[in-house]
């Protein structure tokens, strides 16, 4: 399964998001730090979810990087949260 696949059902599961979007961005940083030529190293997040209803924004990327967390620590170098 791709980093994407993954990131994707696990933001699912956990969250059950009214919108999800996952965007591989890694082309944008090739050549830099934590980039693999075969990508899905950089990522763009849009979700919006009701679990997160009354959360701040810190405390909402705290869940989202917990249920990342193996992801965060191995094949993907950066994540960009939206929250909408």
């Amino acid at each position: 399964m791709s980093v994407s696949a993954t990131i994707k059902k696990k933001l699912i599961y956990e969250f059950k998001p009214q919108e999800l979007q996952v965007i591989d961005e890694s082309h944008l940083h090739a050549g830099h730090v934590g980039a693999r030529p075969e990508g899905e190293t950089h990522f763009r997040l849009v979700i919006s979810s009701t679990n997160f209803t009354g959360k701040n924004r810190i405390d909402i990327q705290r869940e989202i990087y917990r249920v990342l967390k193996d992801e965060l620590n191995g094949p993907v170098h950066a994540l960009t949260i939206k929250v909408i």
